[in-house]
């Protein structure tokens, strides 16, 4: 039994990972702010849930508040810290981006600092499709440049990526970036297109469809995503023995560093993830189609061999099963 933080605990992924954990026996301590980004009573909801198992305590507070961190980690004294937490959204850092940096990078900066003062195990963080940028040599690799970011958003996450190697390296902590791609299923996030989607199909209103439905996403079911999370936290990174400081590679370092690609590795068309969605509703969507909006990109297609290779496990759940489970769950939640 290992005590575990998982920040973002009430956010979507961070649910559904501190269940899989109290599973496992572990005692996981939330945190989260619980911020108004998308409806906070579905937060609420998830964080109910959580409470009444046995093994979870929660913390609320921002990774940004230094004092609040530090006396998390303090007292807690972590054998593995999950880091979930983070300003998302794409479309939303072109709005208000300064929220991105206190959270992103401000509050990864105190996770770090947690990590090194208490002498974690393994910090597991969150990272993001999303650093791949302008990159478009599909499918995305860990051993890709991301050097070109089309979003404030991703760059934070490829920020977040050279800060805990710089921790790695420094302090020898190890550390593991996980690059999640277009994460759906139950309890998800309300700003993701296939939640808004179904509430306006339901509602027979019209749906806004951008670069008139022929962007691909590598839609990652949310069990597969926890079982990889899961995986990964068990496998501590260590140096890796053949770097070459003359020819460095990008996925792996001298130091305890690595990161994975989670995705479907198999991309679908938006207008094709639509049409399963129609299916699973029994309901038409009347549609907008509109062109692509700054800071998108126009394909997400994920290479998971690193991560199947390191762990054993690479996502698979289709989206005809994994839309169907999203719709049932919706249709029990929201009545």
């Amino acid at each position: 039994m290992s005590k575990i933080l998982v920040t973002g605990a009430a956010g979507f992924i961070g649910f559904h990972l501190v269940q899989r954990l109290l599973q496992h026996g572990h005692q996981v301590t939330g945190f989260d702010n619980l911020n108004d980004y998308y409806e906070v009573s579905l937060k609420k909801y998830r964080l109910a849930k959580l409470e009444g198992l046995d093994g979870f305590a929660f913390v609320r507070g921002g990774l940004e508040d230094r004092a609040i961190v530090e006396s998390l980690f303090q007292s807690g004294q972590f054998d593995y810290v999950i880091n979930l937490a983070a300003q998302a959204g794409v479309r939303y850092s072109l709005q208000n981006p300064h929220v991105y940096i206190d959270s992103n990078i401000c509050g990864f900066l105190n996770i770090l600092e947690g990590c090194r003062s208490t002498k974690v195990k393994h910090l597991v963080y969150a990272s993001s499709s999303s650093v791949y940028g302008a990159n478009a040599t599909v499918p995305f690799s860990e051993h890709h440049s991301v050097d070109h970011p089309v979003s404030l958003y991703a760059a934070t996450k490829k920020s977040n990526e050279l800060m805990a190697h710089t921790y790695s390296h420094l302090f020898g902590i190890p550390v593991t970036g996980l690059r999640f791609f277009t994460v759906y299923g139950p309890w998800g996030r309300p700003d993701m297109a296939y939640f808004s989607f179904t509430k306006a199909i339901l509602e027979g209103r019209p749906i806004d469809v951008f670069n008139y439905g022929r962007m691909q996403r590598d839609f990652t079911y949310i069990d597969d995503i926890i079982e990889g999370v899961v995986r990964v936290m068990e496998h501590i990174p260590k140096p890796d023995p053949s770097w070459d400081a003359e020819n460095p590679g990008l996925a792996t370092s001298s130091a305890p560093y690595r990161v994975y690609n989670i995705g479907n590795h198999q991309p679908v068309e938006l207008g094709r993830f639509i049409e399963v969605l129609e299916e699973c509703l029994g309901k038409k969507a009347e549609k907008n189609l509109l062109p692509m909006q700054p800071g998108e990109v126009l394909v997400t297609y994920a290479d998971v061999a690193d991560l199947a290779a390191a762990v054993g496990f690479k996502p698979d759940t289709s989206i005809e099963a994994g839309i169907a489970r999203f719709v049932a769950w919706y249709r029990q939640y929201y009545g």
